[in-house]
């Protein structure tokens, strides 16, 4: 019988991440799989759910909603920061991702929503915030723990 992943097993895969009008978000190459070990943390839990009892060979597509990918965006993470922050030489646009250091120093991407001259208006949230994702997977292997 062929393994079937569960928590711990080492997957090899092939996916494809889409917005719910089909545009691509995210995807393996061609003959470059990505590898894991399901129930590491490092996927959503909805992403995660639907790998779980699937074998080598099988494939599937499920609609993940917000709550199970990348949650609801939070008001609290749209922050206004002073221009005078920024460098001069950036110039600034909607929708540039720029990259910040929180507290622990860590990088944190914030996307810029709207500017003046006094102030910039910086979305913390993950960009897939609120969307409802399509994952569609195919898998290529499965090491049980």
């Amino acid at each position: 019988m062929a393994a079937v992943i569960e928590k711990g097993s080492r997957i090899t895969l092939h996916f494809s991440l889409k917005l719910d009008d089909g545009s691509l978000v995210d995807t393996t190459p061609p003959g470059k799989p990505a590898s894991l070990v399901a129930g590491d943390g490092n996927l959503p839990e909805g992403f995660e759910e639907v790998l779980f009892g699937l074998a080598a060979g099988e494939e599937r597509v499920t609609r993940v909603p917000p709550e199970k990918a990348f949650g609801m965006p939070n008001p609290n993470n749209v922050q206004r920061v002073p221009r005078g922050s920024f460098a001069s030489d950036v110039e600034l646009e909607e929708g540039l991702v720029i990259s910040f250091a929180d507290a622990a120093k860590s990088e944190l991407p914030g996307v810029i929503r709207e500017f003046d001259d006094n102030v910039v208006e910086v979305d913390f949230n993950h960009p897939l915030a609120g969307r409802h994702l399509v994952f569609e997977v195919r898998i290529i292997d499965v090491q049980t723990p």
